[in-house]
Parts: structure tokens; sequence; C-alpha cells
């Protein structure tokens, strides 16, 4: 059995007993549900499947480094803009990434920001959420390719992941320090982020819409030239008769 396969049974197992547990009030081991712990468990292998998919992955020297200098450019890019509330350059960096070298790649670039660029924003147990929220955007963003969707698309699809990003976030804030664990608590965390998020967004929209073409077109050459295999996908032309990185 792969190694990331026996992660995602060990998120189905420790994810089934902490919902389960709560129907038996009188069982001891409910003194060890801690859902702000359970969720950093959950996260946490999710993220380690992934780096075992890519260590599995067929792939060179060459591939690694680049993958390791997509992640350093993103979490360089974030740094200039930790004054500024929730616009995230990387973000827009992520997502070129994962469109042009596939899923895996994708989730590592995004993996990869968060871990350098809290170095010097400040490493703490948001970090792990963060890998995980920014290592989805990368993964999404692979798929976005098989539909050969055009720069208006990708451009959408950031102004999304900007809400998405701080809907996973704001999960970390709640079961960590809010109680009780309610709809009306959910909800309310969600919307005191929302002007966070609308920056977040907002700034996604920009870079891809100044800089996500020409991006893609300079990451296509290196793909093409490390014969990197992803997707085979069909880069049809869009909605708008343009083709995305062409």
């Amino acid at each position: 059995m792969r190694k990331s396969h026996v992660c995602l049974a060990l998120i189905f197992a420790i994810g089934t007993v902490a919902f389960i547990m709560p129907i038996f009030p009188s069982s001891p081991l409910n003194i060890l549900l801690n859902w702000g712990l359970v969720s950093v468990v959950l996260v946490v292998l999710a993220i380690v499947a992934f780096f075992f998919e890519f260590e599995g992955a067929a792939i060179g020297s060459k591939e690694i480094a680049l993958v390791a200098m997509l992640g350093t450019i993103a979490a360089v890019l974030r740094i200039p803009f930790a004054a500024v509330p929730s616009v995230q350059p990387s973000t827009y960096l992520i997502i070129c990434s994962g469109y042009v070298f596939g899923p895996v790649a994708g989730f590592m670039v995004g993996a990869i920001t968060p871990l350098v660029s809290n170095f010097f924003l400040g490493q703490g147990p948001w970090t792990v959420y963060q890998i995980f929220a920014w290592g989805l955007v990368g993964v999404t963003a692979a798929y976005l390719r098989r539909f050969g969707l055009n720069i208006k698309w990708l451009i959408v699809f950031g102004i999304l992941w900007g809400y998405v990003f701080g809907a996973i976030m704001n999960i970390w804030f709640w079961t960590s320090f809010v109680y009780p664990l309610t709809l009306k608590t959910f909800v309310i965390a969600q919307l005191n982020t929302v002007w966070f998020d609308t920056f977040h967004a907002a700034g996604n929209a920009i870079f891809l819409g100044l800089f996500g073409k020409k991006t893609i077109i300079i990451l296509e050459r290196f793909r093409k030239k490390f014969q990197w295999v992803t997707f085979k996908p069909s880069l049809e032309p869009g909605p708008d008769g343009h083709v995305l990185g062409s």
C-alpha cells in the first residue's frame, strides 16, 4: 500500500471516530476529544500524503529544483505585502504553477510558500493551515487546465479562492479558540473576516489579470524544456476565443 493511501486511511479513521464519539458521552475517550487538535492532525496527515505523492513522482533533480524555486519566489512575493491586510501576490503564482505543472507540483509550491515566508513573518499553528490552503490552491488550479479555460476564468478562480482560503483559515480559529462550536459561532467567525477575504480576492484578480497570462507562458517554456508530464489537456480556445498561455 502506498504511503499516501495510509495517510488517507488514517484521516478517514480519525475523522470517523471524532464524529462518532459525541454520540457516546459516557465514553472515557471523550476526554481526549479536542476539535482543535483533531483538525490539526487531519490537516497534517493530508499534507504528509501530498508530500509522499511528490516523493513517489517520477521527476528529476531539475524538476525538484524548479518547484523549490517557484515556492521560494512565491514566499518572497508575500513578504513585501505583509503590511497590506490579506493581499497575497503569492496566490497568483501558486495558481499559475499548479495550472502548468499539475496538482502535486502545485501543492508543493503552495506548501513551500508559507513554510519559507513565515520564517520572516512568524511561524505558528496557523502555518499548517496555510500550507494546506495554499496547497489546495495549487491542486485545484491544475484541473482548470483540462477545460482549456482562458484568463478571465482564471481570474474568477482566483477571486473564489480568496474567500475559500479565508474560510479554511477561519476553521483553524473556530476550532481552536471559539466555544461552543455551533453553526452560529461558525457563521460569525466566517463573517468577521469577509473584508480581509475580499482584499485577498481582489488582489488575486489584479495580479492574475496583469501577470497571469505572461507567467503561464514563461512556465510553459520550462514545462516543455523539462518534458514535464502532467495532464494531457486540451488547450482549446476559451469563451472569448483566446487560448490561455498562447
